[in-house]
């Protein structure tokens, strides 16, 4: 046998099978070629040089890590359609002579193909692609980029091993299920049928109660801090859950819809209830996928587009002033001389000033039950939940703030909550009862604390010596780690953005100059952090939900493929007794819309069950308009169903020629 055998005949194979391997390698591209942009993006150092670059950098680098185990797994899912497709093929090449290490040296010379062809466009397309994207971050940054192409040698040679490893474990993947089948259960394998399937009555509860927990933790949960440790609960939960019903919760549905005489009893429904009932367990993973791929692109899109479009938004809930300047100083006059540096530095530079704002404040953790709040430093982890940040300001320093002229007696108390509303009539402190004269509907706040994880309690007590005996009662009990009342100082302007750049700059140099203990805070300054923050997450975001749209597309491509040559005998035969064409079309539609339909409508329902606690989430990172955010899920589900409906489109017409021949 001649050497190039083996080659000519996997070059050959590929080519008879074009229309499964096509999309296949097509996806293999498109994986490599995105694996290659996030990856050379992450280490280039035009990156670096941006402002916020490192923040985008680190972004990148964890979308990389997302598309090597989404290439790991889904290509390695996807090849599985690919051989079961083909074993018929490998039983008559055996039964005529080959055998199977002939039949494994044929596989390696199709991967060893595949593989090739898959690094050379896809490395291709992700280096002519590199730079588009550096300059759409660059666009996002707002930052200059320099023309001229960055291709590391390190990145092709990270994606080439990447492809590698994957490939090969494809490749013993498929060698392996050659080697355990005899010729005769080759040659069936892929036209096998399915027994009708169980009702595991036990499974589908397992998978109500798992989706039903998840679903009842991403809305009842209200404390911030929760929401992150108890969103990978749901998220596990709710996956779980899903695929325990698309396996178990589907074939108990579609039996008790072959119980509903009036239904089942019509050709189209007939055929494809009963034939449903055969199938779903080999369908049901796939379509457990193609929800739980949906369900992570309409989260990703909808929150990432949220957060760019709604930044301003928080800028102003983080900073709410221009500039913030906060003095940790223990003495009167320190503060004082803070505050006269800074005037006099306005002062010198002519610098538009409005909208002050100077107060004293005291703020340190407690932890609540009911209306107690208790400081200790013997916090465990499980009373994280409990936790909140109490903030005392004087009802002097209010008044002033606000423009209002309140009053409180002896023992009274107004008070704000910045995300959970306090309900109780009263506050206890130290052993101190004091009465809530008032709940305020607005505060402006202070912007560390608005970024603070915890529920933060805004209180308002009647003087300074109330504040001081608060303080000194904080010390005696957290010692070296107790905190001080501290002044603030924020003021707008009416300057450009480099201008009221220069000017932060310039407050930092002299506060440093004269040793004042402070910490300054712009707006202007910190937008561009932002900017990288929210518009790199919107980059992977936007760029690892179109390769999991790409995924759910071939999911659904190699099933109807896979299912169409399934259904062509059946189909066949019903016509043959006497099934109009048209009989044919309507049963494939119920079936085709049934199945197809199902993974969009559940995944729906997930992200609807989901938007409470990723408001929540979203709010940990200052972006709290809801509105905006339920105006991008539901742009982003409308232009995401758009897509599927064209995909079914698509991929029903396929169906419908391989079981019409």
């Amino acid at each position: 046998m001649r050497i190039t055998f083996y080659p000519i005949l996997a070059k050959n194979n590929i080519k008879k099978n074009a229309k499964t391997y096509f999309p296949y390698i097509l996806t293999c591209i498109l994986t490599i070629a995105m694996f290659y942009i996030f990856t050379s993006l992450s280490l280039n150092p035009g990156i670096e040089q941006m402002l916020g670059g490192d923040t985008i950098a680190y972004i990148l680098q964890l979308g990389s890590v997302v598309v090597a185990l989404f290439a790991f797994i889904f290509l390695f899912y996807t090849n599985s359609f690919l051989i079961k497709r083909r074993k018929k093929e490998f039983a008559v090449f055996n039964i005529l002579g080959m055998e199977k290490r002939h039949l494994a040296v044929v596989l390696a010379w199709e991967t060893l193909y595949v593989m090739a062809l898959s690094l050379a466009a896809g490395l291709g397309f992700g280096i002519a692609m590199d730079k588009l994207m550096f300059l759409l971050i660059g666009k996002i940054a707002g930052a200059e980029v320099v023309l001229g192409f960055f291709v590391s040698q390190e990145v092709i040679f990270i994606t080439i091993k990447l492809a590698a490893v994957v490939f090969l474990m494809i490749f013993l993947n498929a060698v392996c299920q050659i080697h355990i089948a005899n010729p005769v259960e080759l040659l069936r394998d892929s036209s096998a049928g399915e027994k009708e399937p169980k009702t595991k009555w036990l499974i589908t509860l397992l998978g109500v109660i798992c989706i039903g927990s998840g679903y009842y933790l991403a809305i009842t949960t209200e404390n911030p801090i929760a929401s992150i440790f108890v969103f990978f609960i749901a998220v596990i939960l709710v996956i779980i859950g899903t695929y325990l019903l698309f396996t178990a919760g589907s074939i108990a549905f579609l039996k008790i819809m072959r119980k509903n005489k009036t239904y089942y009893y019509k050709t189209r429904h007939f055929i494809s209830v009963s034939g449903m009932i055969y199938r779903m367990k080999q369908n049901a993973v796939g379509l457990a996928n193609i929800c739980i791929l949906s369900t992570m692109v309409l989260v990703m899109v909808s929150s990432t587009s949220s957060m760019i479009i709604g930044m301003e938004d928080i800028l102003s809930a983080r900073y709410t002033s221009e500039f913030m300047i906060t003095s940790h100083e223990t003495e009167k006059e320190r503060h004082e001389e803070v505050l006269e540096t800074v005037q006099t530095l306005q002062k010198d530079k002519n610098f538009s000033v409005k909208n002050e704002l100077k107060y004293t404040y005291l703020n340190f953790s407690a932890f609540r039950d009911g209306d107690t709040f208790t400081v200790t430093r013997d916090a465990e982890i499980s009373d994280i939940d409990s936790s909140n940040v109490l903030f005392f300001m004087t009802l002097e320093d209010y008044n002033q703030m606000e423009g209002k002229q309140k009053t409180l007696n002896e023992g009274e108390i107004l008070i704000y909550s910045n995300r959970n509303e306090y309900e109780e009539p009263a506050l206890k402190l130290f052993g101190k009862k004091y009465r809530i004269a008032e709940k305020l509907d607005h505060f402006k706040g202070n912007g560390n604390l608005v970024a603070n994880m915890s529920n933060t309690q805004f209180i308002i007590v009647p003087d300074r010596e109330e504040l001081e005996e608060i303080c000194k009662k904080q010390q005696e009990v957290n010692g070296e780690i107790a905190s001080n009342i501290d002044w603030f100082y924020g003021f707008d302007s009416d300057a450009n953005e480099e201008e009221l750049k220069r000017f932060y700059y310039d407050i930092v140099e002299e506060l440093k100059a004269h040793k004042l203990n402070t910490w300054t805070e712009s707006r202007a300054e910190a937008r561009v952090s932002f900017v990288s923050l929210y518009g790199g997450l919107f980059f992977i975001g936007t760029f690892l939900s179109a390769l999991f749209v790409v995924a759910a597309a071939l999911i659904i491509y190699y099933k109807q493929i896979s299912e169409g040559y399934d259904d062509r005998e059946r189909f066949l035969i019903m016509q043959k007794v006497g099934m109009e064409r048209r009989e044919v079309r309507a049963s494939i539609r119920s079936q085709v819309l049934m199945v197809f339909f199902l993974p969009l409508a559940v995944a729906c329902i997930h992200v609807i069950a989901a938007f409470p606690l990723v408001s929540k989430l979203l709010a940990l990172m200052n972006f709290v308009n809801t509105k905006l955010y339920l105006i991008c899920t539901g742009i982003s589900f409308l232009v995401f169903a758009g897509m599927y409906i064209m995909i079914y489109f698509l991929t029903a017409r396929i169906y419908y020629r391989i079981v019409s021949r």
